[in-house]
C-alpha cells in the first residue's frame, strides 16, 4: 500500500515539473498535505492516502476551523487537498476522489493592506542612511516600491539583470517568466550609489557575485531578513498596519492606478498571467472613491 510520503514526493515532482509552480507555492501546498498526513496518521490509525475518505477530510478540517486560522488560510488548505487527491486520480493511483465534495468558507473580496504615499516616506526617513547598513536597507526599499517587486524577485535581483543606460530591470518572477520594469531615475541613482560605494566594501562570497543585495556576510538576503527589517521600520515609523514586504508591492500598483496608469500596463509592471489578478487594485481605487463621495459630496454634508 502506497504510503503518504510515496505519495507526497509524487505531487512534489508533479507540481515541479510538470505544473512548473515555483519552489514557494510548491512548499505551501506540500505543507498543507502534510499536515493532513500527520492527522490520518495519529488520529485515523495511519489511514493511508488511498483509502482516507471524505467524512475523514472533513472531520479534519472541521477540527482545523475550530483553531482560529483565518478563512483565507482555510481556503488554501482546501484548495491544497484537492489538488493532491485530483493528481492522485489523474495518476490513477486512485479511482475515486474524495475531495471533490469539500467547499472552501465563503471568501470575501481580499483588499490588501496598502501604504500611502506618506506612509512609504515616512518608513524610508526612519532608516539611518548614515550607516551603510542603513544605506542598503534604504536602497533595497526604494527598489521594491519603485519597481513592484516580489521578495523573491528582489533578493534574486541580479547586477547583470540591471540597464543603468536604459532605465528598466530584467525581473526573473513566478514560473521563469521574466519581465521589464522600468527604473526611475530617483531610484536608479540610489542603486548605483549603494552598489558603488556600499556593496564594494563587502567581501563577496564566489556564488553571489552577481546578487545587488548582500548581507554581511557577502551572501544573498533571506526573506525572513527583509520581512523582519521591515517590521522594524514600519514600528520605529509609528504606522499600525501590518506591514510586510508585498505591501509595497501592493502599494506601489495603487498609486500607479490613482495616478492615472492603464490596468494593462500595471499588470505588465507586476508581471500578472491573468488581467484578474490585476483588478484587485481597481476595488482598492473604488473603495477610495467611495469614502470621497462619502466625505465630500454636498448631500452627504450635514447643515
Amino acid at each position: 500500500m502506497a504510503t503518504w510520503d510515496e505519495k507526497i514526493k509524487d505531487f512534489e515532482q508533479f507540481l515541479k515539473f510538470e505544473r512548473n509552480f515555483s519552489e514557494n507555492t510548491v512548499d505551501a501546498y506540500l505543507r498543507d498535505i502534510k499536515k493532513l498526513k500527520d492527522y490520518a496518521e495519529l488520529d485515523l490509525e495511519k489511514t493511508g492516502p488511498l483509502i482516507i475518505t471524505y467524512e475523514h477530510i472533513q472531520e479534519y478540517l472541521f477540527q482545523l476551523s475550530k483553531k482560529k486560522f483565518s478563512e483565507r488560510t482555510q481556503a488554501r488548505w482546501v484548495s491544497s487537498i484537492k489538488s493532491f487527491f485530483k493528481y492522485l486520480v489523474e495518476d490513477e493511483a486512485r479511482e475515486d476522489n474524495p475531495a471533490t465534495l469539500l467547499e472552501g468558507p465563503k471568501l470575501g473580496l481580499y483588499l490588501p493592506d496598502t501604504l500611502s504615499f506618506e506612509d512609504v516616506v515616512r518608513i524610508i526617513n526612519v532608516i539611518n542612511t548614515s550607516t551603510d547598513l542603513g544605506k542598503r536597507n534604504e536602497c533595497m526599499i526604494e527598489v521594491l516600491y519603485g519597481c513592484g517587486l516580489r521578495v523573491s524577485e528582489l533578493i534574486d535581483l541580479k547586477i547583470s539583470n540591471i540597464n543603468f543606460k536604459e532605465s528598466y530591470l530584467k525581473v526573473e518572477g513566478k514560473g521563469d517568466k521574466s519581465r521589464f520594469v522600468p527604473l526611475a531615475k530617483f531610484t536608479s541613482d540610489l542603486v548605483k550609489e549603494y552598489i558603488q560605494n556600499v556593496r564594494s566594501k563587502n567581501k563577496i562570497n564566489k556564488r553571489h557575485e552577481d546578487i545587488v543585495f548582500l548581507n554581511s556576510r557577502g551572501t544573498a538576503m533571506s526573506r525572513v531578513i527583509v520581512f523582519i527589517i521591515i517590521k522594524e521600520l514600519t514600528q520605529k515609523a509609528g504606522i499600525s498596519k501590518r506591514i510586510s514586504p508585498h505591501t509595497f508591492r501592493h502599494s506601489f500598483a495603487t498609486h500607479l492606478l490613482q495616478n492615472g496608469a492603464d490596468l494593462r500596463y500595471i499588470q505588465e509592471m507586476l508581471g500578472h498571467s491573468s488581467i484578474t489578478t490585476t483588478e484587485i487594485y481597481t476595488h482598492l481605487k473604488n473603495e477610495e472613491l467611495r469614502d470621497v463621495i462619502l466625505n465630500y459630496h454636498p448631500r452627504n454634508k450635514s447643515e
